[in-house]
């Protein structure tokens, strides 16, 4: 044979051009893989989910949580925080109980119950004045106790930074609050959309550091992740890296 035939009939079949394909995108994944964050491996795509997020808020969330701090005075935003926060109590007594915190889930009872009565529809906060601590407890701290890892990093649309076990642990959270048991939706919708705008503008004295950030992306990961160690080892925090993955099980 020839070899002007050798190269006539020389053609890729089928399975050598799949061979040839799979090599290219191994090494394109081993690439990706070797640049990753290791807490962060769906970090493009997390990317384009915050800078979708940032645009948004620019045009709508900065706005609106600017207009409710020039119109409602501090005392006004404290109450209304103090409402809301009262709604979603419930949240941390159950979930006090579920990672075995009896003693503390007791006390979060009386203060829920005496904020309720005594801090009309929780208002106003007796309960701190009189020794009742405030504690933060969710589905998600729930599952690191019981020995979820917390995965990887995720950016969601609109709600912003969390990851692949306090995603969905939000839902659980979400039943627990007395808000959500209001009997129409428009109540419901009222109250998130309050809970929302009140949350921004806790937030709003943030936005200059973000605005100046090199890169506000990672500042957000960063801030995310050593906010939820903090959480899930209630307040003690071991030695991390920012380049660690998220805290699991203390």
């Amino acid at each position: 044979m020839t070899a002007h035939t050798r190269r006539g009939t020389d053609r890729p079949t089928p399975i050598r051009a799949l061979a040839l394909l799979g090599s290219v995108a191994l090494l394109l994944c081993t690439r990706a893989h070797a640049a990753e964050t290791p807490h962060d491996p769906w970090e493009r795509l997390n990317r384009a989910t915050y800078a979708f997020n940032n645009a948004f808020d620019r045009m709508l969330g900065r706005p609106v949580a600017k207009a409710y701090v020039a119109v409602l005075p501090e005392a006004g935003r404290h109450a209304v925080a103090n409402f809301v926060a009262n709604l979603a109590y419930p949240t941390a007594i159950v979930n006090d109980a579920l990672q075995g915190k009896i003693i503390i889930a007791g006390s979060d009872t009386a203060r829920f119950v005496l904020n309720s009565s005594v801090g009309i529809a929780g208002l106003f906060d007796p309960a701190t004045h009189v020794g009742l601590a405030s504690h933060h407890q969710d589905f998600g701290h729930t599952l690191s106790i019981w020995g979820v890892p917390a995965g990887p990093y995720l950016m969601l649309p609109i709600l912003g930074p969390s990851d692949l076990r306090d995603a969905p642990a939000e839902l659980v959270d979400r039943y627990l609050t007395v808000d959500h048991y209001f009997k129409t939706s428009k109540e419901r919708y009222g109250i998130t959309a309050l809970r929302v705008v009140d949350r921004r503008a806790e937030l709003l004295s943030a936005d200059t550091a973000l605005d100046t950030a090199f890169d506000s992306y990672a500042l957000v990961r960063a801030s995310y992740i050593a906010r939820r160690n903090y959480l899930v080892h209630d307040g003690q925090v071991p030695d991390i890296s920012y380049d660690d993955p998220p805290a699991d099980t203390p």
